[in-house]
């Protein structure tokens, strides 16, 4: 059973979401939030499975509160939820944690795929979010990859462990292998051997 948290600061949008999710079989929804701060209050209690939470929020907007989840509940998946379809506010979410995008005025059975496919442990982007406008897999990927990420996955290519990779950049082992672990998450592979492979395949090699 998915259980489901929902933050958005208009209540008519939250009653639709609800009205639409009522009906799923796998989906409880195990409480609302009008803020930030809000739903921090109800992740701590409710440690809900997916969260859906709106950008621009009162008190403490969705990008912050992704951050705060994440830290605290890594294993949490988090959806945002705008009306903001800029790269920036996309790329801000996805270093935030979040493992998908979703625009406001897309239809509501969006929604629903969108929670089942996070909780799955995939990615899901609005049909209606260009990343990238050209087909090309790996500026894609570059594109929601922060500049820290593509330079270890230039390292995985080259097979260095996670202490070889610190020790080239000056940074802790447990920083490299969150940074695997977040890219597993954003490119929607499934383990650490996958991720190796994708940066071979789309020659991160350099």
């Amino acid at each position: 059973m998915i259980q489901l948290a929902i933050a958005e600061d208009h209540q008519s949008l939250i009653d639709g979401i609800k009205l639409l999710l009522e009906y799923a079989d796998d989906i409880d929804i195990v409480g609302t939030a009008n803020d930030g701060e809000a739903l921090l209050d109800l992740v701590r209690l409710k440690q809900p499975n997916v969260v859906i939470t709106d950008i621009r929020m009162p008190k403490m907007d969705g990008i912050t509160a992704t951050k705060e989840i994440k830290k605290e509940w890594p294993h949490i998946k988090v959806l945002g939820f705008t009306m903001f379809d800029q790269k920036d506010a996309i790329n801000q979410m996805l270093e935030a944690g979040a493992s998908g995008y979703l625009l406001k005025n897309s239809p509501l059975q969006e929604v629903l795929k969108a929670v089942r496919a996070v909780y799955n442990g995939h990615t899901y982007f609005d049909a209606n979010i260009e990343i990238d406008v050209e087909n090309d897999t790996n500026k894609k990927a570059k594109s929601i990859l922060t500049k820290r990420q593509v330079e270890i996955l230039s390292f995985v290519a080259k097979g260095k462990t996670s202490r070889e990779i610190a020790d080239e950049l000056f940074i802790g082992v447990h920083t490299v292998e969150t940074h695997r672990k977040n890219m597993i998450r954003i490119l929607g592979l499934q383990g650490k051997g996958e991720l190796m492979r994708y940066a071979l395949e789309k020659k991160y090699r350099f």
